[in-house]
């Protein structure tokens, strides 16, 4: 499977897997499951020709580990970033002192006004490195990185997770516990 192709199923899966299951008319369980064979048939159905292997292929290769099989290999998911309500059965974590969030230099007044907000999806995500949070935000844009005082919210009764795929989640950053890094890698208020 060429790379293109990894990245275009990588992007058809994650679509179905989190966001429009009825896309290819196919039905999330309450915790995100869905039985691979009827996946890989809908998927056929509705013109996205993808095999077992070439499955396997993209949850074994994908950077972010966005996809995981059961036990047996017999359900597939998404880790997180869902839009479709589903119940991942996180435990509530204790966070490292600091978390770090990718975002476009477009987007960081509004942020600084008013925190990270988790807009359609289940929560905020955070990475636990400066690295994957410039990633991420050069998704949208020159990218910027946002420090957040992970264990000082905590400690004041937020929630933290940490997903299968080692991404920590929350459902809102308050303003307050916002730092902006600047390409001088010095923090300001």
């Amino acid at each position: 499977m060429s790379k293109n192709n990894l990245v275009k199923t990588s992007k058809f899966l994650s679509l179905v897997l989190r966001h429009k299951p009825e896309e290819i008319g196919i039905t999330l369980d309450q915790n995100g499951w869905v039985s691979v064979s009827e996946l890989l048939d809908a998927c056929n159905k509705h013109d996205v020709a993808i095999t077992l292997e070439e499955l396997e292929t993209v949850v074994a290769t994908s950077d972010k580990k966005r996809f995981a099989f059961n036990e047996n290999r017999s359900l597939i998911r998404a880790n997180q970033g869902h839009s479709v309500e589903v119940d991942l059965g996180f435990q509530p974590q204790e966070p490292p002192e600091i978390l770090y969030h990718g975002t476009a230099e477009r987007f960081i007044s509004s942020i600084m006004e008013i925190g990270l907000v988790k807009g359609n999806r289940h929560h905020v995500h955070l990475s636990k490195d400066i690295e994957t949070a410039i990633k991420v935000g050069q998704r949208h844009g020159k990218p910027i990185v946002l420090i957040i005082k992970s264990r000082l919210m905590h400690s004041k009764g937020y929630d933290f997770f940490i997903s299968d795929n080692g991404v920590w989640l929350t459902d809102h950053v308050p303003k307050v516990y916002l730092d902006e890094f600047d390409a001088g890698r010095e923090s300001r208020a």
